[in-house]
């Protein structure tokens, strides 16, 4: 009978009440880190479309695939902060291993969509330049951009991942 009541009592230290802090946390992860990356990104290839604007205007509308691209970065954001947020119920218990878990989910998006960002931003600007320089320079630099923007669709799929692995049934 001791060790029914031992168990009781270990299952209350899994629902403390600051648990539901650390899936805040992981929702705010996701929407700052990966919409920081998303703004770089645009921001950074947007200085380039603009310098190779000047020369070569008829090479703008070409030039913005980087900048969409980084917009969907921050989309991979808004989806899992959407998918942990939907986890979580205030009238139901919420489990410490959920909240980490829901935080772990969080911030693998948004570190991989800040890097993703950053990459995005670096070969959208010198693309934009040599682009407007050379014109067999477009598909390579487009094959770049689909793998700084593979980063953020696998810290997507890791954060799909993660968020299937919280538990609320501890408490």
């Amino acid at each position: 009978m001791s060790s029914i009541q031992s168990v009781a009592d270990l299952s209350k230290g899994y629902c403390p009440a600051f648990s539901p802090f650390f899936g805040f946390a992981g929702i705010a992860g996701a929407m700052i880190l990966s919409s920081a990356g998303a703004g770089f990104g645009t921001a950074k290839a947007g200085i380039g479309i603009a310098g190779a604007g000047t020369f070569r205007p008829h090479l703008v509308m070409k030039s913005l695939i980087p900048v969409v691209m980084a917009g969907i970065i921050a989309v991979y954001g808004l989806v899992a902060s959407v998918l942990i947020s939907g986890a979580m119920n205030p009238t139901e218990k919420y489990s410490l291993f959920s909240g980490l878990i829901h935080m772990a989910s969080g911030f693998c998006v948004g570190g991989t969509g800040l890097a993703a960002g950053w990459c995005i931003g670096i070969v959208g600007d010198t693309g934009a330049r040599s682009f407007g320089k050379e014109r067999r320079l477009y598909v390579s630099t487009v094959l770049v951009l689909i793998f700084a923007e593979v980063l953020g669709l696998y810290g997507l799929i890791v954060s799909l991942i993660l968020n299937t692995k919280s538990n609320n049934t501890l408490c």
